[in-house]
């Protein structure tokens, strides 16, 4: 499941939701990303613009990327967009499966996909100065791991 959305979320109900009633599911693994401080203080901010229609796609064909490599009972992916403050919560990815380790891999997997080919764009700004952040060479290296 995909949802792209300028509202908060709970990582303990999303989680009890994924799950709900699947008694067959083993392992279940998530991750939390949140706005960090890159040097402006606690009054920084980053801006989150991407694509509708476009966006939800990429993000529905990285699911099915995961879902080909791994046996997954469930996939949720949710990322926020707007303007978000430090410490804000911006994406959760949660997988889950019979067995810890599809799980956790399968998770890995998203996130690294997630920061290379998301078609997300992130404007960081401290109330002075702001200035678009652009692709890591770290977050590439990482996606080359994935590869078949």
């Amino acid at each position: 499941m995909i949802r792209v959305q300028q509202g908060k979320f709970d990582v303990g109900a999303e989680i009890a939701e994924v799950c709900e009633g699947d008694f067959a599911v083993g392992g279940i693994a998530s991750f939390v990303g949140v706005v960090r401080d890159t040097g402006s203080g606690p009054s920084g901010f980053m801006t989150l613009e991407h694509y509708p229609g476009m966006t939800e796609r990429k993000l529905a064909d990285i699911e099915q990327q995961a879902r080909a490599r791994w046996d997954l009972a469930n996939v949720l992916i949710v990322h926020r967009y707007g303007k978000l403050a430090v410490g804000e919560q911006i994406v959760l990815v949660i997988t889950a499966s019979a067995h810890r380790d599809a799980a956790l891999e399968s998770c890995h997997f998203l996130i690294d996909w997630l920061k290379t080919d998301a078609p997300f764009w992130k404007y960081e700004e401290d109330g002075q100065t702001g200035g678009w952040v652009g692709a890591r060479e770290s977050d590439d290296e990482a996606k080359l791991k994935w590869r078949d």
